[in-house]
């Protein structure tokens, strides 16, 4: 009879393995980006990344909401090599004026019950971290912070849904110390909350401190939910793809999307009907022991009702909800028993059965409890196949932690449900652990792994603090570039200026009438070019380049100045024949991208090499006699040097020649420098007051008197000591590419001498100079990049990194490629401020070329620099033109220029 009446509740395992598929496929679209928002099973990352290893210690705090009671824990965990632990608990009641009541009043009496606890334990004086369980679905970003979803289980209380939980419990032991006014201090309650944990993943966590293996956690009790550790490659609601992650699955609401809808029987809906979240957590009503006796009541009601028990006689108590519970399920089934407890619990609800009438209730109990116990094993099923498929594996061992009342009370419940899981899936070996206090000593245990994770954040914290520069410091910076600026300006203080302001005779910009075929030089890094450039006006203008590029070894780099200028005449050489121009006298442009100082367009004396050059008997020379010299020695050709130019200058040419309103070169790559039209008026040291000229600023040198100490970092100053020019260049030594990795390597030495990093070894390679190219910045630091990626970039450089320590990388090259976009965005926005004002203008609109590799290739200096210009000089509208081949066809222009000015002063 109870069975036919019943069949619905009777799962078959073909029936069950519909349901672990239907499982697999919720728990796809929990984990997917794009499914999420609609998914029934949220699938909430937890921020718990690792298992305890072992080496976590300390005395920890724990407190625990969610259950029938609230708990207060202190746990001791010892680093002794055993793994031991200490725990010491109280409980306190959970009165409904605060479970259904408002939040404020539910985080007051939290905050009163750990006061009470610290008390007892004496522990006011300490200051503790704490891990709080929180068994409700929270949606995490971080392990210290959670935002409550909703509310399951028998709580309904106001105001908090939708709120992070973890400041709410700061909120009220912050009241709670205030409201003991000055005696307060004596009794301070100083905990620092760590880690928010779900009572699953505390269960997780406790068996996994005892058994390596353990990677899911499983409650079922009041409430039911699951967690186990997933892929960070298949989370992508998480960045990153490295490592694991617990994943809290909120199981209970799997089916509230109706998947389940075949499912669920007529008394399943009315118990939904009838409880505080109806059309919620509707797998959690056919599994947990907050429901099961409900359950039994209904179907011990319909069945009364259609005169199948007691006579047809029903009892108030029968009617009245509630009334039948999970202990009365537990204690009607146990075996020897059962028959006399389910006769006494009927006679207490007033009800008068026969010895039938007992074995028929009997029945329906177990009925119900072993379809709990069926579901259950199906979804659990679900994840282990995952885990055993993440693993690639054929055949599984592994562990699920275990706690829950319904679990650890019910006579029969724990046996059914590892049976049915180990013919589910036959192909894992599961160990069921049962949790000792799950929710009391995960939380600690996550607690005491987030506490050596923020021990090391704060440290990591601490090295990267010098490198962010807050708004007053850099407008610190602008203000003393500009005063530098005007220093280089002035005729008496000109000889100590750092930033020379070097006059470059170049006093036009193009007006679009040059024409011509013109020759130029590019000497600037570690390579060397020659340039054929044919220039056309008028209506069909254009530029025509054809060029060859020639190394420059480091013996010539660092030889003799004739050695180096040999070499250059020899790869002119070289293309004229490749062009077949060996015979034309073409004017010639020289590039040359070193402070020089002019007294004509085509006069340049070498002040100092820069970018690792330090050819001999240079410096104080000059380079066009030089090259003229040397062209003399071979004796094959004969050119026209017409102009020494700077690449900066050369940049500010080329994107003049398309925007006439450029008036400033940026060059933010190898190195660093600026130029900019200036009023004749203002440069002291050349003659006459008419028109403007070009000034090559050399700001590189910005910060060699020592005006930018303040900001110069312990980093910084090594590696200016192990640079080819010690105290020179300062202001180019922290923004530009040559030096940024370098400053990089120097911090992931002294991070990894703390043991912040690659397990605290520093490899052969991390010690060697110059191994931290910028290029691997730009690639680092990419969006696109996966922390995979930044770990293959890692191992070609010979360091093998785990997941934090890529994760740590990347900040650290943000950090230092973000201070240099800054100091450079406030460099640039003292020479847009000084040219607003030479045109004693309110707003000033100018167009500012720019070249270098940090610019064009890194993802974020271009943005920084460009907004850090915006907040320091609001009046002046910048716009930013990429430069096509400033050095080259730039140089070009600017011998057409001279060219076409030298002919109308001969006319």
């Amino acid at each position: 009879q109870v069975d036919r009446f019943l069949h619905q509740l009777r799962l078959s395992d073909d029936v069950l393995q519909d349901v672990t598929a239907r499982f697999q496929a919720e728990m796809l679209k929990g984990l997917a980006r794009d499914t999420n928002p609609t998914a029934a099973v949220k699938m909430l990352p937890s921020f718990v990344r690792s298992l305890p290893d072992g080496s976590e210690k300390g005395e920890f705090l724990a407190v625990d909401l969610g259950g029938s009671q609230f708990r207060a824990h202190q746990v001791k965990v010892f680093d002794d090599g055993k793994q031991s632990s200490q725990l010491e608990s109280k409980f306190y009641p959970t009165p409904k004026e605060v479970t259904q009541g408002n939040g404020a009043e539910l985080f007051d009496y939290i905050a009163d019950c750990l006061s009470d606890f610290m008390e007892t334990k004496n522990l006011k004086q300490k200051k503790l971290p704490l891990g709080f369980t929180f068994s409700f679905p929270c949606k995490q970003t971080k392990l210290d912070e959670g935002v409550l979803l909703e509310w399951t289980k028998h709580f309904r209380v106001r105001g908090v849904q939708g709120t992070d939980v973890v400041s709410s419990l700061h909120r009220a032991l912050q009241k709670h110390q205030a409201s003991l006014g000055p005696a307060g201090a004596e009794n301070d309650i100083d905990v620092d909350v760590l880690a928010l944990v779900n009572d699953t993943v505390g269960t997780m966590m406790t068996c996994g401190y005892d058994d390596q293996r353990c990677e899911v956690g499983l409650i079922i009790g009041t409430g039911t939910n699951a967690c186990y550790m997933e892929e960070m490659r298949h989370i992508s609601l998480v960045e990153g793809d490295e490592g694991r992650m617990c994943i809290n699955t909120e199981w209970g609401a799997f089916g509230d999307d109706g998947a389940l809808d075949d499912l669920r029987t007529e008394f399943d809906r009315e118990l939904d009907l009838g409880s505080l979240n109806p059309g919620k957590q509707l797998f959690e009503k056919m599994i947990s022991s907050l429901y099961l006796g409900e359950l039994v009541r209904l179907i011990l009601l319909k069945m009364t009702k259609e005169g199948l028990l007691f006579n047809g006689k029903v009892s108030t108590a029968l009617l009245t909800k509630g009334k039948i519970e999970m202990k009365h399920v537990s204690a009607m089934e146990k075996y020897k028993e059962g028959l006399s407890n389910t006769r006494e619990i009927l006679t207490e609800l007033k009800l008068f059965p026969s010895e039938e009438d007992c074995v028929a209730v009997q029945h329906v109990c177990t009925i119900v409890s072993f379809r709990s116990a069926n579901l259950c094993a199906a979804a659990l099923a679900a994840i282990l196949t995952r885990l055993r498929d993440n693993k690639k594996l054929l055949r599984m061992r592994t562990t699920v932690g275990i706690d829950g009342g319904l679990y650890k009370t019910h006579p029969k419940y724990a046996k059914r449900l590892h049976k049915v899981v180990r013919r589910l899936v036959p192909t894992c070996d599961v160990r069921f652990l049962l949790s000792q206090s799950g929710s009391g000593r995960g939380a600690a245990v996550v607690t005491a792994v987030a506490h050596r994770l923020a021990a090391q954040r704060r440290r990591l914290d601490a090295a990267l603090a010098p490198f962010l520069l807050p708004p007053s410091i850099l407008q610190e910076v602008r203000d003393s570039m500009r005063a530098e600026l005007e220093y280089g300006l002035k005729r008496e203080t000109q000889a100590q200026a750092t930033v020379k302001m070097l006059p470059t005779y170049v006093c036009g910009m193009p007006d679009g009438t040059e024409k011509g075929k013109f020759l130029a030089l590019d000497l600037g890094g570690t390579n060397f070019r020659v340039l054929l450039v044919k220039i056309k006006s008028g209506r069909r203008r254009s530029v025509q380049m054809y060029n060859k590029i020639f190394a420059i070894p480091l013996e010539i780099m660092q030889g003799t100045g004739e050695e180096l200028f040999d070499h250059i005449v020899q790869c002119i050489a070289e293309f004229l024949e490749y062009m077949g121009i060996k015979g034309a006298r073409l004017p010639l442009g020289f590039t040359f991208s070193f402070p020089c100082r002019q007294t004509s367009i085509d006069k340049g004396t070498l002040v100092g090499w820069t970018k690792g050059f330090k050819a001999t008997d240079c410096e104080g020379e000059d380079v066009v006699d030089m090259l003229r010299e040397a062209i003399r020695r071979r004796n094959e050709f004969d050119l026209d040097i017409v102009a020494v130019v700077n690449d900066t200058v050369g940049t500010m040419m080329t994107c003049g020649y398309e925007d006439p309103n450029c008036e400033i070169g940026l060059i933010a790559g190898t190195g660093t420098n600026v130029c900019y039209m200036e009023d004749m008026k203002n440069i002291e040291i050349v003659e006459g007051n008419e028109g403007k000229m070009c000034i090559n600023t050399e700001w590189g040198a910005f910060g060699d008197n020592g005006c930018i100490d303040h900001i110069r970092t312990k980093y910084d100053r090594e590696v200016d000591e192990g640079s080819l020019n010690p105290g020179k260049q300062r202001y180019e030594k922290m923004t530009s590419g040559m030096y940024l990795g370098e400053i990089v390597r120097q911090i992931l030495i002294d991070l990894t001498k703390q043991g912040l990093l690659f397990r605290g070894h520093i490899s052969e390679s991390l010690r060697k100079r110059g191994i931290f190219e910028t290029k691997f910045l730009s690639q680092i630091e990419s969006d696109r990049l996966a922390l995979l990626q930044v770990r293959r970039i890692l191992q070609q450089l010979g360091l093998d990194s785990t997941c934090e320590d890529s994760i740590i990388v990347k900040e650290v090259c943000a950090a230092v490629s973000t201070r240099a976009a800054r100091l450079c965005g406030a460099g640039l926005a003292a020479v847009v401020e000084k040219k607003r004002q030479n045109r004693g203008v309110e707003h000033l609109q100018i167009t500012v070329g720019v070249d270098g590799t940090l610019y064009k290739l890194h993802p974020h200096f271009s943005r920084i620099l460009q907004e850090t210009v915006k907040e320091l000089a609001p009046q002046c509208d910048v716009t930013f033109m990429l430069s096509e081949d400033g050095s080259g066809k730039g140089a070009a222009l600017i011998t057409a220029v001279a060219k076409r000015l030298h002919n109308v002063g001969q006319k």
